[in-house]
């Protein structure tokens, strides 16, 4: 028995509308789950091997166990002791790093300049560390999912439509779901890790005031970028102001630190 389209697509609104709901710690925002914890864990496991086979880990000792012992402290903070966290200094042009879901962050040697410090690395390693905390991969998952959902249920609901208004539709519902809904939740993503990062950072004993020295850096070393609003990520300007209004509480959790390391060491 086939079910009518109208109903289909009702029926598909109500399954994504009732799947489960979380907040992120920290920022209270709402967000929307349809992984397991367990589910992304393991997800992250298996691409972070892929990416661990694929890739040259650089031989420079001294700047790998930088990475470790920075990213290891960030982590102690964020209180997952239930992630498997691996910290791996990858060689590479690349002005970049990583995270994937339950811990697995990769510096590529690349950024390491615009880092200058390792209260820079912390920066970006409270960064990376926060995108997993906030479970970010499992929200891009479930919002993936949720999409894919609607758009079956727009396209049965176009079942009569010609197929010159079904192209049209269909396109136009990518292009929407894409510019207002995807590439603003990932910039909302890198915003949120930057917040969250900053407090990391602090409460790891590391001088917060350098992050916004480093997305300066970062800022001078850019060019050619899109526009914010085609981009998954912010403008630096955007992160830098943000950083700021932040700053005072981020103050407070650093001089609250048990262990300072200020902007530790340099390179």
């Amino acid at each position: 028995m086939s079910i009518p389209r109208c109903a289909f697509l009702a029926s598909m609104l109500t399954i994504v509308a009732m799947t489960g709901c979380s907040e992120v710690s920290g920022t209270g925002r709402k967000q929307l789950m349809l992984v397991s914890t367990s589910q992304e864990m393991k997800l992250g496991a298996e691409a972070y091997q892929e990416v661990l086979a694929s890739e040259k880990l650089s031989t420079n000792t001294r700047m790998a166990a930088v990475v470790k012992r920075v990213g290891q402290r960030i982590a102690a903070v964020a209180d997952r002791p239930d992630f498997e966290w691996e910290f791996n200094l990858i060689e590479s042009d690349q002005v970049n790093a990583f995270c994937l879901p339950g811990g697995k962050i990769a510096v590529y040697t690349g950024i390491l300049p615009i880092m200058k410090n390792e209260a820079g690395m912390a920066a970006v390693m409270g960064h990376e560390v926060a995108h997993a905390i906030a479970r970010h991969g499992a929200e891009r998952m479930s919002q993936q999912l949720s999409v894919q959902v609607l758009q079956e249920g727009l396209s049965r609901g176009l079942g009569n439509a010609s197929p010159m208004m079904r192209k049209g539709v269909l396109g136009a519902f990518g292009i929407g779901t894409n510019v207002g809904v995807m590439l603003p939740f990932s910039r909302t993503h890198e915003l949120e890790a930057d917040k969250l990062g900053l407090r990391y950072c602090a409460m790891a004993g590391y001088d917060p005031r350098e992050a916004v020295r480093l997305w300066q850096r970062m800022k001078d070393a850019s060019s050619g970028k899109p526009p914010e609003f085609l981009s998954t990520h912010p403008s630096e300007d955007n992160r830098i102001a943000q950083l700021e209004d932040e700053m005072d509480d981020a103050m407070d959790l650093y001089e609250d630190a048990s262990d300072q390391h200020g902007l530790g060491e340099s390179w």
